[in-house]
């Protein structure tokens, strides 16, 4: 999961709530849209948290920048019914807040699962973007190795009805040593997160990171200015395979040296800075 480099909002930041016509969700926004605006949607188990490193330099560039939680991610509420995560309701919210944002055309970026989300926006319509970037997201379901852990993930959710407390605990003593190298704001955070986090999101969502077809040529089609970014290494879509999608799709690519799967929350400054160059190339 992401972990979010601090906590607190940069002065140039505010929460608040955006309304749209499938619902209202919580966001972080920053910026005035001197140069654009851009969309920023997190991944599994995330939030928009995950991208608070990159509000005040991306602002800073002359982008309104706005992080969203989806629905039933952490402080944007969700019913308890699975087919109101199916990735087509999802792709539909993506729509719907890019909408509400009153842009001309935004620049959507996805992390992980979000960029799922956000291909599936853009493959339904194109005309609100005016780029689309794939952060460490892939294309397709991820490795057989996060498969195996994300099976196992839904498996608990399923069979212990959606016990978030219970299952959290039994995550972090799976994994002691990740666990340990939180500070005490930090770990409060991410149990905060996880409980609040509705489970048939989870549920429904793991089920597309374990099954997601290949969609790049379709994607290839849409003309929309395309970034690649990841970190060097990455454990749940392998770098080459990034390098490869982004041939694919005649994308730009860029690899944040010293990061893995969240190069967002571990190196904010160098992917503000990619995200601003090539958004600064896509409006001229």
């Amino acid at each position: 999961m992401s972990k979010p480099p601090h906590l607190t909002l940069p002065p140039a930041a505010r929460a608040h709530r955006l309304t749209t016509d499938r619902g209202v969700f919580a966001v972080h926004e920053a910026g005035e849209p001197v140069r654009g605006t851009a969309l920023l949607v997190p991944g599994f188990t995330g939030s928009k948290e995950d991208f608070i490193g990159l509000l005040e330099p991306l602002a800073a560039a002359g982008y309104r920048v706005v992080a969203v939680d989806g629905r039933g991610q952490h402080e944007t509420p969700g019913p308890r019914e699975e087919q109101a995560y199916a990735l087509e309701e999802l792709a539909q919210d993506v729509l719907a807040q890019t909408c509400a944002l009153g842009a001309d055309r935004v620049h959507l970026v996805g992390h992980s699962l979000g960029g799922l989300i956000s291909r599936a926006a853009v493959l339904r319509d194109p005309s609100p973007f005016a780029s689309l970037t794939l952060l460490s997201s892939g294309p397709a379901a991820i490795t057989e190795e996060q498969q195996a852990r994300t099976k196992l993930l839904v498996a608990a959710l399923e069979a212990m009805g959606g016990d978030m407390p219970a299952i959290w605990a039994a995550m972090r003593a799976y994994d002691p040593q990740d666990a340990a190298a939180d500070s005490a704001e930090l770990a409060e955070f991410l149990r905060g997160r996880w409980v609040a986090t509705v489970p048939e999101q989870l549920i429904v969502t793991g089920r597309v990171l374990i099954s997601e077809p290949d969609r790049v040529a379709e994607l290839s089609r849409t003309g929309l200015p395309k970034l690649v970014l990841s970190g060097a290494v990455d454990d749940a879509w392998p770098v080459p395979l990034m390098d490869e999608m982004a041939r694919r799709l005649g994308a730009e690519r860029v690899v944040v040296p010293g990061t893995g799967h969240s190069p967002n929350a571990e190196d904010p400054a160098v992917t503000a800075a990619a995200l601003a160059s090539f958004w600064d190339g896509c409006t001229g």
